[in-house]
């Protein structure tokens, strides 16, 4: 199996590990009763963050293998949360001091991924009558 291919499946194997997780966390909240609030996507979004913070500070401190970074931080953490991806990128910006940087970044996705299931909705609502 070449390079690619075997990084493609890391991907996919750990992306399948990820959204089962998320999925089950999601029912788990569920059978609590936990419905008035979105419970499981803020602990979804929060323990993916923390655990991918984990996986980046272990690989600069030991060597991590490229299939093992695309299986966990890519694939499994990915398809956990994308949100944990969106935060280490906005850590990342701000500790190179580009501080405008990581505020754009954070108000630009916040705004602009609300408004655009806002649009999608509508679009959908004023096409499918």
């Amino acid at each position: 199996m070449n390079n690619l291919l075997l990084h493609f499946f890391c991907v996919a194997a750990g992306g399948a590990i990820g959204a089962s997780g998320r999925y089950a966390i999601g029912l788990g909240m569920q059978s609590f009763g936990l419905r008035a609030f979105p419970f499981a996507t803020l602990t979804v979004n929060i323990l993916g963050s923390f655990l991918l913070g984990l996986l980046l500070a272990y690989g600069q401190q030991q060597s991590l293998s490229e299939t093992t970074r695309l299986f966990l931080g890519v694939g499994v953490l990915g398809a956990f949360t994308t949100f944990s991806t969106f935060s280490v990128e906005v850590v990342a910006l701000a500790s190179q001091g580009e501080m405008l940087k990581a505020a754009l970044h954070v108000g630009l996705n916040v705004i602009i991924c609300i408004a655009a299931v806002v649009a999608a909705m509508m679009l959908y609502s004023t096409t499918v009558k």
